[in-house]
């Protein structure tokens, strides 16, 4: 058996290679554009929120861990179509939810656009299901 493949914290020279590997891998329906000052920004205000797994140099996996001091958010959870199936979703996970689970967190919530099947099968694996008291409410803020 193969050890699980290493997690990592993305930094600021992943910038162009994590929005390159969401436009590929990740569930863009619906969501506002990604742009590198964004990104950039998330990272410098929480260096460990952005987790990746690589293979050969190359970012494979993510998942964004967020933690506003008083709840847990999952975003971002994506896995290159190459690299699908071999667990790298569970390896990310089990990282991100430790993150959380060390900053304080007591429940995770996790954003699954609706209509993306791929991605509520892999959340509900993991024993998350849709919340059906609450709808998210959304306003541009610009």
């Amino acid at each position: 058996m193969s050890p699980s493949p290493a997690v990592e914290t993305a930094t600021l020279a992943d910038v162009d290679a994590l929005l390159a590997f969401w436009a590929i891998a990740g569930e863009n329906d619906a969501r506002p554009s990604d742009s590198a000052p964004v990104v950039e920004a998330l990272l410098r205000r929480d260096p460990e929120a952005v987790l990746v797994v690589r293979s050969d140099g190359r970012i494979v996996g993510t998942v964004i861990a967020g933690w506003d001091g008083w709840r847990a958010h999952l975003y971002r959870l994506a896995v290159h179509p190459d690299h699908r199936r071999q667990g790298l979703a569970r390896v990310l996970l089990d990282a991100a939810e430790a993150r959380l689970r060390a900053l304080g967190a007591g429940r995770f919530d996790a954003m699954v656009l609706e209509g993306n099947d791929r991605g509520a099968s892999a959340w509900a694996a993991r024993g998350y299901a849709p919340q059906p008291e609450w709808r998210r409410w959304v306003r541009p803020a610009r």
